[in-house]
Formats: C-alpha cells, structure tokens, sequence
C-alpha cells in the first residue's frame, strides 16, 4: 500500500471542442430558440427518472418564455396504482424482484394522457414546452427534443439524500434499498426502453448531474462522440463506497477523501452504472456509459458477444476492499436456470476473485469441507439467522490461503468469501445484485439495520459435491501457459468451464502484441505504474493506463499492444484482461 497513487479518477474521453458545447442556461435557451422554425413548435424536454425536472423547466422558461408548459408529471397513475402495476415484479423481499416488460407508457393515465395530448396538438403552432418523464410519448411530432440524461450512480445519491423517490410513487422518505430495488428491476429498465428508441433522435443531449453548471450538446456531437469513443480505448468514471466490512486499500491507492469510515467497493467497470466523461475543452459532459452500449453495440460489444448478450455489457471489474476491515458475507450466487426461473435474468452471476493484494492473514473462504453435512450447515445457518448462535464458518468453508495475484474462480452455486486483509478485483458477469448472503459474522449494516439474508435462496443453489479437492483442481490458482514472446508471456487464469469469461494475464517489460479477435476486451493494470496502449496503425491516440486502473478496448479495435511507460520501462509489469469465450 506504500506507494504513490497516480491512479485518474476522473478520465475523459476527447470528443470535440469548447464551441460543440454549450454551457449557462441562457446559452442553451437561445441554442433551443434558434433551432425552432419562426412560428413556434412543441420542445419536448424527455427526462430520465431522477432529473430536477422543475429545476429545468424553470431555468428554459426563463429563456423560452413559452405560451404553455405541459408537465408529464401531473399525467401520471395515482401512486396507489403506480404500486399495484409494480407489485408483481417487486414483490416483498429486500433486495430482490424480478425482470418485466413494464414500459414509461405503463405509468400514465390513460385519460391525462389524452386531454394532455389534445393540448399540445391545438397549441402546435405556438412555442410549447413539454417536459418530463416520457414527455417524447406525448409528441408525435415535435420540433425539437432534448434528452436530459443522467448518471446512476447521481440518481442514487439522490435518492440517499431523500431528494427524490421513484417514478410515479411518493416515496421520498423511503430507504436506499427499497428505491434501488424499484430502480433496479422497473424504472431504469423502462426508462432504458424509451432512451433506446430517442438515441438516433434526439436534437440536443442536457447534461442534468449537476444543474449548477447546466451543459448541453448537439444530437449530433453526442453521436459522433459516441461512434468515436466505440473505436478506441477508454475508461469510465469510477464510483467509491463504503460497507460494514470496507478497508483502506482503495483510498490510498486510489487518492480518495478520508471523510469516510472506509471504501468497500470500488465500482470502475460496471457500464449500466458507470459515466462517461466527454471532453470539450475546458468542459466535461457526463453521460451514462451504457447509451455508448446502446449506441454502438457492434462496434464495442462484437458481434457475437451482441447477439447472445442484446445491448448488454456481459463482464464487471469492480473492488473488494477488506485491507484493515472485515470478512465479506459468506454467500452463494444463483444457478442459471434458478436466475432464470425467480428473476427472469438470462445469464447469472459467475464470479473470481484475483487478489490485487493482500496480508499475511489473508484467506479466502471457497467451497465446502469434505466433512460438511447439508443438513448440519443450513441448521447452524438458520441458528445464526435467529441471532442466538455464531456461524461456525471454518467448521464447513475450506480456507484458502491467499497471495497477491492470486486467482480464486467461483462458478455459482460455489459457497465463498474474501477474508479480511484482501485487496480483491472483482471480475464476473455482470448481474451484480444477485448475491444469496447466508451469514454475515453478526454485522449490522452501516445504517444500524441487519442486512438481508437468504438462506432459503441458498439452500437451492448450493453445489453439495464442490469440496476440497475439487476446488483445489478446478477453483484455485488454474494458471496454464498459452504463449510467449521478446519480453512477454501469457497465462491462462481461468474462469471455470460453467463460466463464459475467459481471463488471461500478461507479464511483460516490452511491448505485448494483443487483438481483440472480435469481441470486447476489459483489462487491470495489476502490476507496475504506468503502461501505453498502442494501435500498430495509429487508428488511435497513445493510451496511457496507471496501476490499478480498469480499462476497455473494443472489439473494433482489433489489433492493439501494450508496454511500459513513465517509471514502468524496464520493469516487470501485468495485465489481467477478460473477454466472452467464442464458443460460449
């Protein structure tokens, strides 16, 4: 941990210069004004769920002085019905709902709807401000839309400062994790449904995280930065927080503020929650990265990993951080078919652990002893569960000793858990909710409140016969040879046959030829300071990646290396990359 963090927390992606954005809300209002025909016309303001939206409408009315403003929010169901659409879906567990096909359509009245609709088309010819959630369903033909987009991981902070609720519900005051739960399984899906559709459409981009310096783009700025951003290599904005079990790795890596308790996670590939930070000049737009997915699936995901996954992004990096804090939650994730059945996700949770770093003490909890009954095991977990008894982990996980770079698989239905004194890089699948926790070491979570556990859940998924020496032949450390080069080799590391990533590390002092044979390839710089991702052709800028840091190429990009930069040349450096298996 004794090192120098040159890590980038904030990196950007060039997308064109400081005359493509406009910035202050006058600049904007009079962009707007001047795209409308002299007569007037309907603005269609579409919003992601989260947006001030009356903060919006009152700094463009300003500027518009429009004749009238119709609100999409005054045409919703009554929140008593709102409930009673999602119920099905979201049921009553904590944590966990299930996947539908509800739409932004879905939330309105069908009378409001109408009378609104009527509005707008006898007031066309005039200059009319329709703003809101779904506002782009009530025109069929406006003369401008501007989307007004936002990050996850903003709506989120939002909803923990009680600012917000979800669509169509008044729940303000409601906890983070019922709001997460309805954003995760309805709201963001829906939302997502409607943004998919505007993408080719849309006049104008408004950056919405940060009103206080309100930023807009062209449609066609945001497209081209989009198609530009899917032919090169770059990073997303990473996202930091901390949990009952977080340690202090991350902060000093990392260079984070020390006004928490500690950081948990560390979320810098996750595109579905992660930002793109795109460059003007003096001034950064942020845009959610999966409207890149969205955008340009061919282009980033590659054809294969496109049709099996849709306008998915299939692999997550993200950080474990127990360096001076605690276990994680011994857990289990689900099998597909169970993922399929409860949850009506396609694909499952499948996981590693590589250990960036760790302790002397280290250790990672993975599979069963062979001496553990089924019947014994759920018996001292339910016991647990009531509070009157202590788990006795040791008596049915193997512990495994862990090392810096260290490669621990886990397929689901594998019991397991980092240990404390582990710096863990995550690389799984991406449903990254679907974690069965089954004893939690008698914590409470941050808020005071114990968190949620599901060992019925549990119960179904765990793989009885993944004992001791089947993990040591198939989980631990399956490190295998694959090529080698002037100043390179690479290592097979896994993941587990029932896994659809495969995982490879390079170790190299020289350049390190790659090619991404069709298919998007994320990497971790897990060893040396600073390395240069090159194409052989100059299809794009010199790349420059810092330790520790998630990075992903394309599979458009094709052929691409790596080397050493900065105080890295001459040294021994790593990558750890992922990407789809071809015959998945």
């Amino acid at each position: 941990m004794m090192r120098p963090s040159n890590y980038d927390k904030f990196p950007t992606v060039q997308a064109g210069d400081e005359k493509d954005c406009l910035k202050g809300w006058d600049e904007i209002g009079n962009a707007l004004l001047s795209s409308l025909p002299d007569s007037g016309g309907v603005i269609c303001v579409e919003c992601y769920p989260g947006a001030f939206t009356d903060r919006i409408e009152n700094s463009l009315r300003r500027v518009l002085a429009p004749c009238d403003v119709v609100r999409t929010s005054e045409l919703l169901k009554d929140p008593d019905d709102v409930r009673n659409l999602l119920s099905p879906y979201l049921g009553s567990d904590p944590v966990f709902g299930r996947m539908n096909g509800i739409t932004i359509q879905d939330y309105f009245d069908p009378v409001r709807i109408e009378s609104a609709s009527r509005e707008i088309e006898n007031n066309r010819a005039q200059r009319l401000l329709v703003i809101g959630v779904g506002a782009s369903l009530l025109c069929d033909r406006p003369a401008l839309i501007v989307y007004a987009d936002m990050a996850r991981w903003e709506i989120q902070q939002r909803w923990r400062r009680k600012e917000i609720g979800n669509l169509g519900l008044d729940n303000v005051e409601d906890t983070i994790g019922v709001k997460y739960k309805c954003g995760f399984f309805v709201e963001w899906r829906a939302a997502d449904r409607l943004k998919k559709i505007l993408l080719p459409r849309l006049n104008f981009l408004l950056d919405t995280n940060d009103l206080s310096v309100a930023k807009m783009i062209a449609g066609d700025v945001f497209r081209r930065a989009l198609g530009s951003v899917s032919q090169r290599p770059f990073r997303v904005v990473p996202y930091f927080d901390p949990g009952p079990w977080g340690g202090h790795w991350i902060e000093e890596i990392c260079d984070l503020p020390r006004d928490r308790p500690n950081y948990a996670w560390g979320f810098d590939c996750v595109p579905e929650e992660n930002s793109l930070l795109l460059d003007f000049g003096n001034t950064r737009v942020e845009v959610p990265a999966i409207d890149l997915v969205f955008a340009h699936p061919h282009e980033l995901l590659g054809e294969s990993v496109h049709a099996r996954f849709g306008t998915e992004f299939p692999i997550r990096f993200d950080f474990l951080d127990t360096m001076g804090g605690g276990n994680l939650s011994f857990q289990v994730h689900p099998l597909t078919e169970y993922i399929q059945d409860k949850f009506g996700m396609h694909y499952t949770q499948d996981e590693s652990y590589y250990l960036l770093d760790a302790g002397e003490d280290a250790t990672v909890y993975l599979g069963l002893r062979d001496s553990a009954e089924p019947a014994e095991l759920l018996r001292d977990l339910r016991a647990a569960q009531e509070g009157d008894f202590i788990f006795p982990a040791e008596r049915y996980a193997n512990i495994w000793p862990a090392h810096k770079h260290d490669h621990f698989l886990i397929p689901a239905g594998t019991m397991h858990c980092s240990g404390k004194n582990s710096m863990v890089l995550e690389i799984s699948a991406t449903p990254y909710i679907f974690t069965f926790k089954l004893w939690d070491w008698g914590r409470v979570g941050l808020d005071g409140d114990p968190r949620p556990i599901h060992i019925d859940h549990g119960e179904a998924n765990i793989q009885w016969d993944r004992t001791t020496a089947w993990v040591r032949n198939n989980l631990v450390n399956r490190i295998e040879p694959v090529s080698s080069g002037h100043g390179w080799s690479e290592e097979r590391t896994g993941l587990h046959e029932r896994e659809f990533i495969e995982t490879r590390r390079h170790w190299f002092n020289s350049p390190v030829p790659h090619n991404t044979n069709g298919t998007v390839n994320v990497l971790n710089l897990v060893e040396g300071d600073e390395v240069v991702v090159e194409s052989p052709t100059s299809a794009f800028a010199p790349f420059i990646v810092h330790y520790a840091e998630t990075f992903i190429v394309p599979a458009a990009v094709g052929a691409y290396t790596i080397r050493p930069h900065g105080q890295s040349i001459g040294k021994q450096c790593a990558t750890i990359k992922a990407f789809v298996r071809s015959n998945a």
